[in-house]
């Protein structure tokens, strides 16, 4: 008696595919968002404010907040074409100098275009010396209503002395 034995290898890219596909219902979009976020702790206009000193140190210590209204822009330099605002805070949440991670909580503002006034909303751990950090998009407005999904943001430029970053972002949201 012969049993049917399908081929495993003619059902793995089926498998894969399922695996792999966004989590998306009938109607929904998705919109991925590439733009670079200028943290400036440094000079007579900065766009981050140390809120809580905990520590004494320069850089931040366990605990200390910082308070941000920094620039979105197209590309890394900073009179590249304005997308919006990164609006919220991060504060210091490692004890431990090997592994320095911060908790971020932000709004991503957007002020062009289409999504002029909406919003999304980021909060999730950045373990700021990997290469590539996942943050979670727990929401948003405007045209991200009831978003969800994912930024993937790196450093693109650090200043250790001034904590001046630049930092490049790719953002995956399915609303």
């Amino acid at each position: 008696m012969a049993f049917f034995q399908p081929n495993l290898f003619l059902l793995l890219p089926l498998v894969s595919v399922l695996v792999m596909a966004p989590d998306l219902n009938a109607g929904d979009t998705a919109a991925h968002l590439h733009f670079y976020m200028h943290d400036t702790l440094s000079g007579s206009n900065p766009s981050a404010v140390r809120a809580v000193r905990v520590s004494d140190s320069t850089v931040l210590g366990f605990g200390d907040v910082v308070i941000t209204d920094d620039p979105l822009t197209e590309g890394p330099d900073l009179r590249s074409a304005p997308v919006g605002r990164s609006q919220g805070f991060y504060s210091m949440v490692s004890q431990g100098t090997g592994d320095p991670t911060l908790l971020l909580a932000l709004n991503l503002v957007f002020k062009e275009g289409a999504r002029n006034g909406s919003t999304l909303a980021v909060l999730g751990r950045d373990a700021i010396y990997l290469p590539v950090r996942e943050l979670p998009i727990v929401g948003g407005s405007g045209v991200f209503r009831l978003a969800r999904g994912y930024a993937l943001m790196k450093t693109y430029s650090l200043n250790t002395t001034t904590g001046d970053a630049v930092l490049e972002w790719d953002v995956f949201v399915v609303q």
